[in-house]
């Protein structure tokens, strides 16, 4: 059952997108990664290596932790524009941030994420798809 692997602040804010929008999970999963990604960049330890090692950053080994968590995300970023993956969700209205943030962080998936949000975090996250 997916509700109980602790997914994480990505895969919470995607099921709330899709359940107020009928936004499709993975295309909301790949909407909201580099947010989450930056959201918890710093909580990660080493995970960021290996992630931009998977997404072919070369020099990996040589770059300091800021620089190899920067690629990391880039590279997410990257794929996702050169995939289609929308940077934005116009469907997302102001009224609706508080009940998003809410449901995100009530979600099955939210105690897995590597760092605590608040709920104004969370919000602010949601608006960076506006």
């Amino acid at each position: 059952m997916i509700s109980s692997v602790g997914l994480g602040i990505d895969h919470a804010k995607a099921h709330t997108l899709s359940a107020h929008y009928d936004t499709p999970h993975g295309v909301a999963c790949a909407m909201l990664l580099p947010i989450a990604l930056e959201f918890n960049r710093d909580y990660c330890g080493e995970r960021y290596r290996e992630i931009a090692r998977a997404m072919g950053v070369e020099g990996v080994d040589e770059m300091s932790q800021e620089e190899y968590r920067q690629a990391a995300i880039d590279a997410v970023k990257k794929l996702s524009a050169d995939v289609g993956i929308p940077a934005k969700n116009e469907r997302i209205r102001e009224e609706d941030l508080d009940i998003l943030a809410a449901d995100a962080l009530a979600d099955a998936c939210y105690p897995g994420n590597p760092r605590e949000a608040t709920k104004e975090q969370v919000i602010e996250m949601f608006r960076m798809l506006m």
